[in-house]
């Protein structure tokens, strides 16, 4: 009986084509990824599955389905031979499949280089056409651009067939790329899309001045072949003056070997000088190959044997100390620049001091490297211990201001004391002060904030809005400003100067009091009177405002330093009142747990809160099994993914509205 998707799955495989569509234009054509591969490789995962239970669905789905379309900006060029793309494999199981399906159990492993594919057709050994992989069937013309990379010669040197179109990867070494943003106005997000982005350039001129690098690595078209094995076709490629990745190449028959070599490259990764995303596993017998053939859209010989997409490991370089605005001590890693679920990683947080002695690190150590979503990245443990590794001893004295620094009982931070004197201090206060969700003006950033704190124009956050009064002619000859970029600092200044009670609590830093509990207090109290002169008991008996924060805001208001600096800026800012908000006890989200992700088409998330919590539900971030639903919105993730598993309600935009107006 034939298996019929019902219209649940139907609907979901429809979404998932369109999203990686989308995702695949914004790769492939626009050289600026939407989401990280980790969610892209899971969306495509998931596809695949699908059309595997329901083959109806592969005609024209991700199974079939290669890179974007060429960009009408190029002219194109159709491949004579497909430019296939490779399946990717992600854990040792998904290895073992596929490997006791070959005949010949000879690998050659190389390095998944993560750039740009390229094409190279050489005809009596001169090369005539480039082209991108475009869709796979038809490619950009970059003949010039290919021209201008040392790499890839113009000319084949010693013997070579008539025809051969050898084919390879565009890539950009990780030092090139750090160099080329410090240097350029446009900033790179990875190195990945510096190559692409340069590659792609109408302008030939442009790309021969960004530092590109490439490999060879397998072939098209070809009007001969001399060679039995992709390891004699490495040969051949370096013969004609191409580079490859033979350095780091492997020979395995066995899946013991073929997890020996990932376990090592994993290792020296981060030594590797250019991002790599996984291992490419192929069979060596040029014959088999051929044999075996390919799918619609890759071939069975082989794989891409994936790394996981948050996590690497790389070198430990240095730990430094951050003064954060409370004046906590941040111990940050200094790590050799790693690719993670494509971001560069150059610095991860270690927290405290007790956690550095946990994970057992030293400078010099090779370290696991956490990256999640926007989460700041994050050493997890030790890869491997250096010989020479230094001990890292955290500071007793402040590294900005000198003074003390002392920890308090029962806590695991150190603090510098220095409250009032301490330059790092006053900068963190002020960096959060005109946040987005806090005063929101825009022109003050890090550098212009400690400029004007070292020239003692701000002391304090009122000082800020008397800053183009009394200094505007001296910012405007300052490097970096001018006329126009003080008057939009002066717009941005004044438009801030009426302000929204919960984000007024959210900037001024109260201990304890986040985003959401500035929204609480303000719907509890109303006006901000009311809450200076809130007695702790008062506070105390509102939900999600526990004794230690109680306290906290209760001692922020009555010392005397805050409640003086608080008069001052009160003078320059006019902070509306709140509605009272009492939430409905007898609604259909009264009590209800939700978990919001994704994005709504027709509200923001600071939106869609307001109205859920006005309707007494329970806002939080976290999916557990205390959830009762989650609204998911375009491009929802792991939080959506979780729901699914724990059988947690799942809304859409549509599901919401019909609650919020019935």
């Amino acid at each position: 009986m034939k298996n019929v998707p019902d219209l649940f799955i139907l609907s979901e495989h429809a979404e998932l084509l369109k999203k990686l569509q989308e995702w695949d234009v914004a790769y492939h054509q626009n050289d600026a990824p939407v989401v990280d591969d980790a969610t892209y490789d899971a969306a495509k995962k998931r596809a695949l599955e699908i059309e595997e239970l329901y083959p109806e669905l592969a005609v024209d789905g991700a199974s079939t389905h290669v890179g974007a379309a060429v960009s009408d900006k190029f002219k194109s060029h159709r491949h004579s031979v497909p430019m296939l793309s490779i399946s990717d494999v992600f854990n040792e199981g998904e290895v073992a499949d596929w490997f006791n399906k070959l005949s010949s159990k000879d690998l050659f492993i190389e390095l998944k280089v993560d750039g740009v594919s390229y094409s190279a057709r050489y005809e009596n050994g001169v090369l005539v056409r480039g082209l991108t992989r475009g869709s796979g069937v038809q490619g950009e013309d970059i003949t010039e651009n290919l021209k201008t990379i040392p790499d890839i010669p113009q000319k084949l040197s010693g013997t070579f067939p008539d025809v051969v179109e050898v084919r390879g990867e565009v890539y950009m070494k990780r030092s090139d790329f750090i160099a080329l943003n410090a240097e350029s106005e446009k900033q790179f997000a990875n190195p990945r899309n510096a190559a692409a982005g340069s590659l792609r350039q109408l302008n030939p001129a442009i790309t021969a001045t960004r530092k590109l690098s490439a490999f060879a690595y397998t072939y098209g078209e070809i009007s001969a072949r001399d060679f039995a094995t992709q390891s004699e076709y490495f040969d051949k490629l370096e013969s004609w003056g191409f580079k490859t990745t033979r350095a780091w190449a492997h020979h395995a028959r066995t899946m013991d070997e073929i997890q020996d070599v990932y376990n090592r490259t994993m290792l020296i990764r981060p030594d590797i000088p250019f991002d790599i995303d996984g291992l490419v596993l192929k069979v060596n017998d040029i014959t088999t190959q051929e044999r075996m053939g390919s799918r619609a859209n890759s071939p069975r010989w082989e794989v891409a044997y994936k790394f996981p997409a948050a996590r690497a490991i790389t070198t430990l370089r240095n730990i430094t100390i951050q003064v954060g605005r409370t004046g906590v001590l941040t111990p940050v890693a200094e790590l050799e620049p790693i690719n993670i679920g494509g971001v560069v990683v150059s610095r991860a947080t270690l927290h405290n001091a007790d956690e550095i002695k946990r994970i057992g690190v030293k400078i010099g150590d090779k370290v696991i490297v956490q990256r999640a979503g926007d989460v700041i990245p994050q050493i997890v443990g030790v890869a491997e211990s250096a010989p020479d590794a230094v001990e890292f001893q955290f500071p007793t004295t402040c590294p900005v201001c000198g003074g003390n620094v002392v920890q308090e009982s029962g806590m695991v931070a150190r603090r510098c004391v220095n409250t009032l004197g301490c330059p790092a201090q006053l900068i963190g206060e002020l960096e959060h002060f005109v946040g987005r969700k806090r005063f929101d003006i825009d022109g003050l950033g890090t550098k212009q904030l400690e400029n004007f704190v070292a020239r003692g124009w701000i002391r304090e956050p009122a000082d800020i809005f008397t800053l183009i009064q009394n200094h505007g002619d001296e910012i405007k000859r300052m490097d970096g400003f001018g006329e126009k970029s003080v008057a939009n600092l002066n717009t941005s200044i004044e438009n801030a100067r009426n302000i929204d009670l919960h984000r007024f609590l959210f900037a001024i830093g109260i201990p304890e009091v986040g985003e959401v509990t500035a929204k609480i207090l303000a719907r509890a109290f109303g006006s901000l009177d009311a809450l200076r002169n809130a007695p702790a008991w008062k506070l105390k008996t509102i939900d999600g405002i526990g004794d230690v924060m109680a306290d906290e805001i209760v001692s922020f208001f009555a010392d005397e330093h805050n409640a003086t600096a608080l008069d001052r800026l009160l003078q320059h800012v006019n902070v509306r009142d709140a509605d009272v908000m009492v939430a409905t006890t007898d609604g259909p989200l009264a009590g209800k747990r939700v978990v919001l992700t994704g994005t709504l088409a027709n509200y923001t998330r600071d939106a869609a809160r307001e109205i859920l919590e006005r309707m007494g539900a329970k806002v939080s971030n976290s999916v557990s099994a205390k959830t009762d639903i989650v609204l998911a919105g375009a491009d929802a993730g792991s939080k959506l993914q979780k729901a699914q598993e724990l059988g947690i309600t799942i809304w859409g935009e549509e599901d919401f509205e019909n609650v919020i107006t019935h």
